[in-house]
């Protein structure tokens, strides 16, 4: 478990020096894009539930947790009383990598109002929700490559992921190394 933080911070602290060696290979500004610790994460741009359109890149400079789930599924719903948690203890904290700490949900849910009642019953009191509406069809689970829920992956103030899949107490363990 040590090991493992210390990778996040490793990751987070030398992620500029390895995106200026990338970029310098790829003759880009850009880092990769990708699923990978250290790729920037694909970015999603997708309608809310009063159909508002919401965009991952809005988030830049904070840490994210851009977390799959839906609302038939019995373990996410027992995940987000932990996520819920760590959104209330973590959100307006400093971090090494980003200033405050948010959510971006994506559901994979069919059933709007089905989504929409989930998200008041568990109390996902964050602003960014989104779903397409399309079950395992939804665009941004097959952009990530998302094929069991919970998912989710934690990113910095660039986008870059740091993380993937933190349950349970691994989340607020992660956030806790990271805050200044």
């Amino acid at each position: 478990m040590r090991k493992f933080f210390q990778t996040i911070l490793f990751t987070c602290i030398l992620i500029a020096p390895v995106t200026i060696i990338s970029s310098a290979q790829n003759s880009t500004d850009e880092p990769v894009i990708g699923l990978n610790i250290g790729n920037k994460a694909p970015d999603i741009i997708e309608k809310g539930m009063s159909d508002q359109q919401f965009k991952l890149s809005d988030l830049k400079g904070k840490l994210v947790l851009i977390d799959f789930w839906a609302a038939w599924c019995g373990p996410c719903r027992r995940e987000n009383p932990t996520v819920v948690a760590a959104y209330q203890k973590f959100k307006n904290s400093d971090f090494k990598c980003g200033k405050g700490f948010t959510i971006f949900s994506v559901s994979l849910d069919q059933n709007k109002e089905a989504w929409v009642s989930a998200v008041a019953a568990d109390k996902l009191e964050w602003p960014y929700h989104v779903s397409d509406l399309k079950y395992w069809y939804a665009k941004y689970a097959g952009i990530y490559k998302v094929n069991s829920i919970p998912a989710n992956f934690l990113i910095d103030q660039n986008g870059i992921i740091i993380a993937k899949n933190l349950r349970g107490s691994m989340l607020e363990d992660a956030l806790t190394q990271l805050q200044k």
